[in-house]
C-alpha cells in the first residue's frame, strides 16, 4: 500500500509523534526543528487530502484494517479536508512565527514544553476533524483542551493562570457534558461509528435518550465554541496566552468546535429532528444575533486591543452560528466560509498584536528580569500605548487595518463573502430583518476597528520614539495570513467553492 493511502492516520501521527521527542530532548532549538517539520507535514498531508477528496470523495481509512463499524475508521470528506487545511495550514504559518516571540513571553527553559503542548494540541485537533468515530472526538477534544490549558499557562504575566484555570473548569465542564452525550447515544444505538450511528439513529430519534443525547452535546460543544453567553473562558484566555497561541487557538480551536456541532447535528441527529421537530434553530438565532450585538458591542469599549479582538472572536463566531440556524444551502455555506475566512483574519491580527507587542517592549527586557517582575511581563497593547503608533509601525498597523476591514465585511476581503451569503440566507427567508441585524451588527464591527485606526494613525506619537517594525520572523508569517484574507476575499474558487459543495451534501431538507 502506498504512503498516500495513509495520509489519514499520518495527518495526526507526525504531529503527535513530534511533542514526546520535543520533551525527550529538552532543547528549545531542536523541538522547534520537530514540531515544525510535523506541522508541516500534516499541512502537505492536508492539501492531497483535499485534492484526493474533491476528485474522489469521501475517504475511509480502518485503523488496523478492521473495518467499520467494528474498528475504528477515519473518515475525510468535504468538510472535514477543508478543516483539516485550516488548521494545519494555520500551524504551518504560527510556528516559524513562535521561535521569534515566545523569546519574549515565554522563559528560555520552558521553550521545549511549549513546542511539545504545541504538537499535542496540533494532533489533537486534526483527530478531532478526521476520526469517524464519536468517542474517539472525545479523546482528542481532551488531548488538544489539556495541552491549550498548559500553552495559555506558560505566559509570564501571572493572570494567564487563572485565565488558564478559568478555561480548564469550563471546558472540562463542556467535555463532561458532551461525553455523556456520546453515552447516550451509545445506549440507544449500540455503535460509536458516526456513519452507522446516523443509521441506526432514525427508528430512535425520538426517544428521550437520544434528545437527552443533543442537549448534552450541543450544550458541551457550545461551551467549547465560545456561543454566547457561554464564551466567559474567551477574554482572558486570548488576552494573557503567549501572542502566537492566541492565534492558533482564535485561527482553530473554536473552529474545530464548530465543525463537530455541525457533523453532529446534519449527519448524526439530522435536519428533520434539529430544524423540523424541535425549537433548536429559533434558539440558536437568538443566541447568535445576542452575539453579534453583545461581543462587538463590549468590544468596543476595551482599553486592551488584544482583549478588544477577542471579544471580537465572540461575536463572529454569532455570524457562523447564525448561518447554521438556516435550514438552507446558503446558510451552511455562509457558516462554513466564514469558518474558514475568520479563522485566517483573527490569526492575523493577533499575530500582528504580537509584533506590535515586542516593538513596544524595552529590548531584552526579558532576558535577564526574573520571572514574575515587571520587566519580564510584556507590556499590553493598551490604547495609551498605541498613540501614533502608525508612524512607528506602519507595516504592523496597516495589516491590522487589512484584518480589521475583513471583519466589518468590506468587499475585497474574506469576511466579505460569508457575511454576503449570510444575507442571501435571510433573504431566501424573507427575514429581511435579519438582513438589517446583520448590517447594524457590522457597524459596530466598525466602531471597534475605527477605535484603532484612530488612536494610531490620528494622534501623534511620544517625543523621541523611533520606527520600531517588529523582526521580519514576526512581521512576514502575519503578512502571509494578511495577504491570505484578501487573496480570499477575491479569488473564491477554494473556499466558497468548497463551502458551496459541503453545504450541498448536507443539506436535504429545502435544498
Amino acid at each position: 500500500m502506498s504512503l498516500a493511502a495513509h495520509l489519514p492516520a499520518l495527518q495526526v501521527v507526525l504531529p503527535l509523534l513530534s511533542a514526546p521527542l520535543a520533551v525527550l530532548l529538552r532543547h528549545g532549538g531542536l523541538a522547534f526543528a520537530i514540531v515544525t517539520a510535523g506541522a508541516w507535514s500534516a499541512f502537505a498531508a492536508a492539501i492531497a487530502l483535499w485534492l484526493q477528496v474533491g476528485e474522489t470523495g469521501a475517504i475511509s481509512y480502518h485503523i488496523g484494517n478492521w473495518p467499520p463499524p467494528w474498528g475504528i475508521e477515519y473518515r475525510v470528506d468535504r468538510l472535514a479536508s477543508f478543516i483539516l487545511l485550516l488548521v494545519a495550514g494555520t500551524a504551518a504559518v504560527v510556528l516559524p512565527y513562535s521561535r521569534a516571540s515566545i523569546a519574549r513571553e515565554i522563559p528560555r527553559e520552558l521553550h521545549y514544553l511549549y513546542y511539545a503542548m504545541f504538537g499535542l494540541c496540533l494532533a489533537g485537533l486534526l483527530g478531532i476533524v478526521v476520526t469517524g468515530d464519536a468517542f474517539n472526538i472525545f479523546v482528542f477534544l481532551e488531548i488538544s483542551s489539556l495541552s491549550t490549558y498548559v500553552m495559555i499557562a506558560l505566559g509570564r504575566d501571572r493572570r494567564a493562570l487563572a485565565a488558564s484555570y478559568r478555561y480548564l473548569i469550563m471546558g472540562t465542564i463542556g467535555a463532561t457534558f458532551f461525553v455523556i452525550g456520546i453515552g447516550f447515544l451509545y445506549l440507544m444505538t449500540g455503535t460509536l461509528n458516526l456513519v452507522d450511528l446516523a443509521e441506526r439513529m432514525r427508528s430512535v430519534e425520538s426517544s428521550r435518550p437520544v434528545l437527552a443525547a443533543l442537549a448534552f452535546i450541543t450544550v458541551g460543544v457550545s461551551l467549547k465554541l465560545a456561543l454566547f453567553p457561554l464564551h466567559q473562558w474567551l477574554p482572558n484566555a486570548y488576552t494573557y496566552a503567549p501572542s502566537a497561541v492566541t492565534a492558533f487557538l482564535a485561527a482553530t480551536a473554536t473552529k474545530v468546535s464548530v465543525y463537530v456541532l455541525i457533523r453532529f447535528w446534519y449527519s448524526v441527529f439530522g435536519e428533520t429532528l434539529i430544524f423540523h421537530r424541535l425549537p433548536l434553530p429559533q434558539i440558536l438565532l437568538l443566541l447568535s444575533l445576542a452575539a453579534m450585538f453583545a461581543a462587538s458591542f463590549t468590544a468596543i469599549f476595551q482599553d486592551n486591543l488584544k482583549r478588544l479582538f477577542a471579544y471580537s472572536s465572540v461575536g463572529q463566531i454569532g455570524y457562523i452560528t447564525l448561518g447554521m440556524s438556516f435550514d438552507s444551502v446558503s446558510g451552511l455555506t455562509a457558516a462554513v466560509v466564514h469558518l474558514f475566512n475568520h479563522g485566517i483574519t483573527k490569526a492575523a491580527i493577533f499575530l500582528l498584536i504580537g509584533g506590535l507587542v515586542v516593538g513596544l517592549a524595552k529590548p531584552d527586557a526579558h532576558r535577564d528580569a526574573p520571572a514574575g517582575s515587571r520587566d519580564a511581563v510584556p507590556p499590553a497593547p493598551t490604547f495609551d500605548r498605541l498613540a501614533g503608533l502608525a508612524q512607528r509601525m506602519p507595516l504592523t498597523c496597516f495589516g491590522i487595518v487589512v484584518a480589521g476591514l475583513s471583519l466589518i465585511g468590506v468587499p475585497g476581503t474574506a469576511g466579505f463573502v460569508g457575511k454576503w451569503y449570510l444575507i442571501l440566507a435571510a433573504m431566501e427567508k424573507g427575514q429581511f430583518w435579519i438582513v438589517g441585524a446583520i448590517l447594524l451588527s457590522s457597524l459596530l464591527a466598525v466602531a471597534y476597528v475605527w477605535r484603532f485606526v484612530e488612536v494610531a494613525y490620528f494622534r501623534s506619537p511620544p517625543a523621541g520614539c523611533a520606527r520600531c517594525e517588529p523582526p521580519p520572523g514576526l512581521l512576514i508569517p502575519a503578512w502571509l495570513l494578511v495577504g491570505a484574507t484578501v487573496w480570499f476575499g477575491l479569488d473564491t474558487s477554494v473556499t466558497l467553492g468548497t463551502a458551496l459543495d459541503v453545504a450541498r451534501q448536507l443539506v436535504k431538507v429545502g435544498a
